[in-house]
């Protein structure tokens, strides 16, 4: 069983299109939690109308850590019934024809994150700020390369983890979105199989984004250095063990 979680805000002029677009691609059996932070989201009626029609269920679920986003995905993480679980925006920006690769990646191949890629290989990105495009990827590829983890898309929030790796962190992020950043540095550093699918993600239609490019960029760049630190610190260690081996056996 996959659970989705999903933070929303006033996403009535999407949600429904969500429904039936995770209904039509997402062939693994699954529930979807919606996660709101006030009882007068427009989400919520619209969902309490529509939701019958579904052969999956449904759940509205209020944030119970504070208003926002990252309080939203939080709220998911840490409730969720299952050992799978996917974190999607609700915002129609995700391919979701990749969730049952995604899914298969870590149930049949072993893997306990994968990572939705929007710059590997066969992924793509449409739309949305020219900075906030080149400033991910060059933070995915330069830090895919730099440090070996298996992700070039580690910024993007569309990921999938099991239960193992939620359980084995304490979540600091206090920004936004950099939560996924966050979780993946932390199970790569803890030694957890990480792996990737292509993507791709477009620039929302409805609504509007609540992504802060700007307030939210010094967290981003927190677990960007501290990956990096800790894989370059960490090689080096190696590197000074194996010298003074070598010393030793040469004496």
């Amino acid at each position: 069983m996959l659970d989705v979680i999903v933070p929303v805000y006033n996403e009535g002029a999407n949600i429904e299109n969500l429904l039936n677009q995770i209904a039509s691609s997402v062939k693994t059996k699954k529930r979807l939690t919606l996660i709101y932070d006030c009882a007068d989201d427009n989400t919520l009626p619209v969902v309490n109308e529509v939701r019958l029609k579904y052969d999956f269920p449904i759940y509205l679920k209020k944030n119970i850590y504070g208003r926002g986003a990252l309080n939203a995905i939080k709220t998911g993480l840490h409730t969720f019934e299952g050992n799978i679980v996917l974190v999607l925006m609700a915002d129609l920006s995700d391919s979701l024809e990749a969730v049952d690769l995604m899914y298969d990646k870590i149930v049949k191949e072993g893997n306990h994150l994968v990572c939705g890629s929007r710059y590997m290989k066969g992924g793509s990105q449409y739309g949305g700020p020219l900075i906030k495009k080149a400033l991910s990827r060059l933070a995915g590829v330069s830090l895919h390369w730099a440090t070996g983890i298996a992700t070039h898309d580690i910024t993007n929030s569309f990921k999938m983890y099991h239960k193992a790796v939620i359980e084995s962190i304490q979540i600091e992020s206090a920004g936004g979105f950099e939560i996924g950043m966050e979780i993946t540095v932390k199970a790569y550093l803890n030694g957890y199989k990480i792996t990737e699918v292509p993507s791709s993600w477009q620039e929302r239609t409805a609504g509007a984004s609540r992504f802060q490019l700007f307030r939210w960029l010094p967290f981003y760049l927190k677990w960007y250095f501290i990956a990096l630190c800790e894989t370059w610190f960490n090689l080096n260690d190696v590197k000074f063990e194996q010298d003074s081996n070598k010393n030793v056996i040469s004496k």
